[in-house]
């Protein structure tokens, strides 16, 4: 059968509170959902216990049982926080970690597949147990078999528990007081007052009438602490760190040059950020020295944030103050991640990734230099030939895409689209293709290299009013990955690139 340990922290939030406030270690404490004095208790620390404070209790009713109770808010972005932290810690012993989602401070580790890595369970147990104490917090770790079995003992003895079958497990939890457990106050007062103190006694009611009376909360609870219910480990999985790389062709000093570049990487990192609801709190540097090995350079906001100019400026400061002994050949960025708030993710979904104003000026500049035929834009026009079927007109404004009906003949309007094809304005002339496929065509050199699979042909054909046209359209996959948009004139004999497929 496999192992399942529980960690239990007991109290979590009301241990975050203790580090912000360890002058309160010596008191009654709890934390409460709002600094008033109506604000109900949601975790309190051993002296609270005994003094009578329970979870659920109105903050005066606890204070007029501990005179000198002190109490305060725990946010929930930093039990997140924590809670994300202690998940990543918790990997390095066990791939299979749960967080409780009920019951912030609970994690659930499987103990299976680790015997080449510890000698025993216990030793298992005592590690996580010392990582756990080294993060400055205090908890316990118990190696059993069922979700409520090393539950209910977690949550009733500090240290470390180790059960060497079932029926142990079974006969140490069903006598935790049922004060220990995360019940709803009602039904704990209620079966206070009938005399059900313990997992046990808990156990020997009958699970319809906990249905009836208490609800479907009670009857769950009794289902999984009977072993009716199961539910295997649902272990969270660990997200990858955000990051950008970009080889430069050319070694590069110039701090100006490489800011540009960072900047192209930095935006697509922003919007991944923000897809995790996550904002930018430190920007990892890294860049490879010609000859001479990685460099790695930090920034930090002051809060925070998904504002790139905010980091862009940053990031030129950094470049300004380092000097590189030789040029750059690769840059790669890492970005730490932070909870974002609701106006930083609005903000960055509502703000327009680009300034028309600026466009526009840049496009008036162009004209005038070059004339008013060097700024167009491709429309769609009926025509027989792939190339025939756009034409170019002058574009005096750019503006924002528009998804409407009036809109579905304009290439710059951005509808859903399955397939986009970057259709070249002349096609280019290919290299002939081998006799048979074994010996590689390499339709654009080696850099895209040989030529995987074809998809065709599609015949074109047509032009008796102009001239005749015999064409065999094909996909090209190379090995790199492209897929090229070809075609082979049978009247001309050779092959062209009509364009790609992105």
């Amino acid at each position: 059968m496999d192992r399942l340990a529980c960690a239990n922290l007991a109290a979590f939030p009301l241990q975050l509170l203790l580090r912000r406030h360890p002058e309160w270690a010596v008191h009654p404490a709890a934390v409460v959902a709002e600094d008033k004095p109506q604000a109900p208790i949601l975790w309190v620390n051993e002296k609270a216990r005994r003094a009578g404070v329970l979870y659920g209790l109105r903050y005066a009713a606890g204070f007029s049982l501990a005179p000198d109770l002190r109490a305060g808010v725990v946010s929930p972005d930093e039990i997140e926080k924590e809670i994300a932290a202690l998940t990543s810690c918790f990997l390095r012993f066990t791939p299979g970690v749960e967080p409780s989602k009920e019951e912030p401070g609970v994690f659930w580790l499987s103990g299976s597949g680790l015997n080449l890595l510890y000698p025993s369970m216990k030793k298992w147990a005592h590690a996580v147990q010392a990582d756990i104490e080294a993060r400055g917090f205090y908890g316990s770790v118990v190696v059993g078999f069922t979700r409520f079995g090393t539950y209910a003992v977690a949550k009733a003895q500090e240290g470390t528990a180790l059960f060497g079958d079932p029926a142990e497990e079974r006969a140490a939890a069903r006598k935790v007081s049922l004060d220990r457990l995360d019940l709803e106050p009602d039904l704990r007062d209620t079966l206070f007052k009938l005399g059900i103190k313990s997992v046990g006694a808990f156990l020997s009611l009958p699970a319809g009438g906990l249905y009836e009376r208490f609800g479907p909360k009670a009857y769950y609870l009794h289902r999984m602490a009977c072993g009716d219910l199961w539910t295997p480990l649902k272990p969270c999985v660990p997200e990858e760190p955000i990051r950008q790389r970009l080889i430069l062709d050319d070694p590069e000093v110039d701090a100006t040059r490489l800011l540009f570049l960072i900047k192209r990487l930095l935006h697509p990192m922003l919007a991944a950020l923000a897809g995790r609801a996550e904002a930018l709190a430190g920007l990892v540097l890294r860049f490879l020295i010609d000859r001479s090995g990685w460099r790695e350079e930090r920034v930090r906001p002051a809060v925070p944030t998904l504002d790139g100019v905010q980091i862009l400026d940053l990031v030129r400061l950094r470049l300004e103050a380092v000097g590189f002994s030789a040029g750059v050949v690769e840059i790669e960025l890492i970005a730490e991640g932070s909870p974002a708030t609701c106006d930083q993710l609005r903000f960055f979904a509502e703000r327009p990734m680009r300034d028309l104003d600026a466009a526009n000026r840049a496009l008036a500049r162009l004209r005038a230099e070059f004339g008013d035929k060097a700024v167009v834009r491709a429309r769609l026009t009926n025509g027989h030939l792939p190339e025939a079927r756009f034409t170019w007109e002058p574009l005096s404004r750019v503006a924002l895409p528009r998804n409407d009906l009036n809109g579905l003949n304009d290439l710059n309007c951005p509808t859903a689209k399955v397939l986009v094809r970057r259709i070249l304005a002349k096609p280019l002339p290919l290299p002939s293709s081998p006799r048979t496929h074994d010996d590689g065509w390499l339709l654009l050199g080696p850099k895209y290299g040989t030529v995987e699979k074809l998809s065709g042909p599609y015949v074109f054909s047509g032009g008796w009013w102009a001239r005749e046209i015999q064409r065999e359209y094909y996909f090209a996959e190379t090995r790199r990955g492209d897929l090229l948009w070809v075609y082979y004139d049978r009247v001309r004999r050779r092959w062209f690139l009509q364009g790609r497929v992105e």
